[in-house]
């Protein structure tokens, strides 16, 4: 008899061991399973980090070192491919783009717009990808799978275990204590009734609103401001008026419009006419396509032709380069081909580089007179103004003729009235026989 208690009892406890190392056994091959997988996360997030390129603030002009961070064109996980538009730049003169180095995700970004960004500093990181792709899909947060005998209900917490004295009373909860009963006995004390003051006379009615907006100027208006301010400050400002008869430059265009459009697909305004006449006048009173630099006069054998354009975030002057070696066609094609990237925010900083005479055209908005300023170092700008239907006396009788009055302001530190009237008096002669131009006389 003793003997099969022993046995039973040895049988037991080798069954209860075998038991214990299969657990062990399944819990160690468990445990494996989760390291490697967060091994392998480790890794795979590892990996990814160390691809990721960091994109720079680009080199804008040797003039220009910092700028404004006006729009971020993709933000985090975004798809970009080589050489998509990410962030714009807003500068004094120009908006410069920022383009993705490589194709791939966006992963981060280092600076919020409207921050003042410097060329070299980090601005943003692409992780590199096939034609943009978006990035790897994340994996699941699934916590990894526990044991069963590890395993606890996490929606409901437990109920307390009933204690002695809860059996005792067939498990009922034990009342609470005397002060609570009290407590909850008495009613709160009612509130003093709140005495109803007299509502506030309405303020008096004004019409109309009188709010107030108030917004932070552009870079690029910012510089405009200053660059208009030092030219006052700078420069000694005249202005001279005349009055031009636009009936034979009118008479022109009317005639060889269509054709101009036609074989060269551009239309045929007045800019091309005034650019020809004033570069012809400036080879005679050189002095207003000169500049003063220090205690010198600098000359300028060639003419670059700055052209005032109005854009939604300024004035900018756009350069036709050497207009001196340019016939109407080719002076035209350039101030559209200026004009559009002005408009569309595609100026490079090379467009309005330099410049030695300024055209000015506020008839384009009905300006009748005005008084152009200086553009600096510049020593000259010619405005252009409306045409109006006005009453002339021509050969002792009274006709009406279209007429445009024109202003140069110039800088008497470098041209005397004579000089400027002349100049001024040789475009009217130019612009009311256009025949002069093609014949460049005198």
């Amino acid at each position: 008899m003793l003997s099969k208690r022993v046995i039973a009892a040895a049988r037991s406890r080798a069954f209860l061991a075998s038991r214990n190392s299969q657990s062990t056994a399944l819990s160690l091959s468990k445990g494996w399973k989760v390291a490697d997988s967060h091994m392998r996360r480790a890794q795979f997030h590892s990996s990814h980090l160390l691809q990721a390129e960091t994109v720079k603030v680009p080199q804008m002009a040797e003039s220009i070192s910092e700028g404004t961070l006006r729009s971020w064109t993709k933000q985090v996980g975004d798809s970009v491919e080589v050489d998509e538009e990410v962030a714009t730049i807003e500068t004094d003169k120009i908006d410069v783009s920022v383009n993705a180095t490589t194709a791939g995700t966006i992963v981060e970004l280092l600076a919020k717009e409207e921050d003042t960004v410097t060329v070299g500093q980090d601005l943003f990181r692409i992780e590199p990808g096939e034609g943009g792709a978006s990035s790897a899909p994340q994996e699941k947060k699934t916590d990894p799978e526990e044991p069963k005998d590890q395993q606890v209900d996490k929606k409901m917490p437990e109920p307390p275990a009933p204690s002695s004295a809860d059996k005792q009373s067939g498990g009922i909860p034990p009342a609470g204590p005397k002060e609570s009963k009290k407590e909850v006995k008495q009613d709160p004390k009612p509130k003093p009734k709140e005495s109803k003051a007299s509502p506030p006379a309405p303020a008096p009615k004004t019409p109309g609103s009188r709010g107030e907006t108030r917004v932070k100027m552009n870079r690029m208006r910012l510089r405009i401001a200053e660059r208009l301010k030092e030219s006052q400050n700078a420069a000694a400002s005249l202005t001279t008026f005349n009055e031009i008869d636009m009936s034979s430059l009118m008479e022109m265009r009317k005639k060889y419009k269509d054709e101009v459009l036609k074989e060269h697909d551009v239309k045929l305004g007045f800019m091309s006419a005034f650019a020809r006449a004033c570069t012809l006048a400036l080879k005679e009173i050189p002095a207003a396509n000169a500049s003063i630099d220090g205690d010198e006069i600098v000359y300028h054998d060639y003419v670059d032709l700055s052209v005032a354009v109005a854009t939604p975030k300024g004035l900018v002057t756009p350069v036709v380069r050497n207009v001196e070696g340019m016939g109407f066609v080719e002076i035209e094609k350039e101030i559209a081909a200026l004009g559009s990237k002005a408009r569309d925010g595609k100026l490079s900083l090379e467009d309005m580089a330099g410049g030695t005479f300024t055209i000015s055209n506020g008839g384009v908005f009905g300006s009748l007179y005005g008084t152009p300023i200086i553009n600096l170092p510049q020593s000259a700008v010619l405005g252009m103004h409306a045409i109006k239907d006005r009453p002339v006396v021509v050969n002792g009788q009274i006709v009406v003729r279209p007429i445009m009055v024109v202003a140069l302001t110039y800088d008497h530190r470098l041209l005397d009235g004579r000089e400027a009237v002349t100049f001024l008096v040789k475009v009217r002669d130019y612009i009311e026989d256009p025949r002069k131009m093609l014949l460049a006389l005198n």
